[in-house]
């Protein structure tokens, strides 16, 4: 039993429903909920005294804060975890709801990045909140490597698919690329390369570098090196995060510091720092998942939620993940099931599309 469960289970009747109704009142309104509110919606007709004393209480065991003297209350990180874990009631999927997240499934293409895209945009428009999508990476074998100059300090990395799927990436070549140094990165990659995926190419390529080294110069070496380093992502199983709807979260009135905050976190999943860390515990098990601010490294700053679920390819193993960010106060019943419903459509989608 979790140490949440317990609280929840030393409170009486009347405690309960204060907790549960100031908590509801914080998640509809985001402020202060004082007890006159209370004596108006409670079951039972007690006095604004009387919910104040439940309240000292409550905020005495940690479940609730006053933020300023006289003030109503919030809860807490910890009353919050506590009314997610065992007082949320999480509704059906909204009709309308589902037939927006339908509709951002498209055409049946083949290239999964532009519908991560439109699932990203739909779920942040839906839930008010950003979207965050991790897109697995794509496992097919190699048909052909090509290296395209574009500038001195840029260059394209061009990766065909036995599947038919491409990818063009922009990276920036060593400093002296020429013609042929292009071609000559290319014609080693390609030797090697094909029928392999990119992690089987991995592991043959630091033996080939070895061994070659002479066949290969220095300017081609490093251009193989930068180039395949650009879709390598060592240690990572996923190719990109989609972040969608940051305006949803920097557009509220804040303050300053808060804004403050919120761009660290943006600026943190743009480098994808500890993004790794939160899927593991998506990892965890199947279904929804519930990250209430310093609950994760990534959103301990910026006093963020994140509601995820992971979504399975056809053998069902974890590939990837869909999610919404938002602020604590997040409408949490309603956005579990839009989360939960998302994911499973993306696992669908990119089973059928193997």
């Amino acid at each position: 039993m979790t140490d949440t469960s317990k609280l929840l289970e030393e409170l009486n009747d009347r405690s309960r429903e204060v907790f549960r109704r100031v908590v509801e009142g914080y998640l509809d309104f985001g402020g202060p909920v004082g007890s006159r509110t209370l004596t108006r919606s409670m079951s039972e007709k007690v006095s604004a005294a009387t919910i104040r004393n439940v309240m000292q209480d409550l905020e005495y065991m940690g479940l609730l804060d006053s933020p300023h003297v006289s003030a109503g209350r919030i809860p807490t990180q910890q009353g919050l975890r506590m009314f997610v874990d065992g007082l949320l009631e999480v509704g059906e999927l909204d009709a309308g709801d589902r037939q927006k997240i339908d509709a951002s499934m498209g055409a049946n293409e083949r290239d999964m990045g532009p519908l991560l895209d439109r699932i990203g945009s739909a779920l942040s428009g839906l839930t008010a909140g950003a979207s965050l999508v991790l897109a697995p990476k794509h496992e097919a074998p190699i048909k052909h490597i090509d290296f395209v100059s574009l500038s001195p300090d840029r260059a394209l990395a061009v990766l065909v698919f036995a599947d038919g799927h491409v990818e063009n990436r922009v990276f920036h070549p060593p400093t002296g690329q020429t013609p042929s140094s292009l071609r000559e990165a290319a014609n080693f990659l390609n030797a090697i390369a094909e029928g392999r995926t990119l992690s089987e190419l991995r592991e043959r390529f630091a033996a080939e570098i070895k061994k070659r080294r002479q066949e290969l110069n220095d300017l081609a070496r490093d251009l193989v090196e930068n180039g395949l380093a650009i879709w390598e992502n060592e240690g990572e199983t996923y190719e990109r995060l989609i972040v969608r709807g940051r305006a949803n979260l920097l557009g509220v009135e804040q303050e300053a510091e808060d804004l403050e905050r919120i761009r660290n976190l943006f600026d943190d999943l743009e480098r994808k720092r500890d993004i790794a860390e939160f899927l593991e515990l998506t990892d965890e098990g199947e279904g929804v998942r519930i990250f209430i601010g310093s609950e994760n490294k990534l959103f301990s700053l910026s006093g963020s939620s994140l509601v995820v679920s992971p979504y399975m390819n056809a053998d069902r193993k974890i590939i990837g993940a869909v999610g919404v960010i938002g602020p604590t106060r997040l409408n949490y019943g309603r956005i579990v099931p839009i989360v939960d419903y998302t994911a499973q459509l993306v696992g669908r989608v990119v089973s059928d599309r193997g």
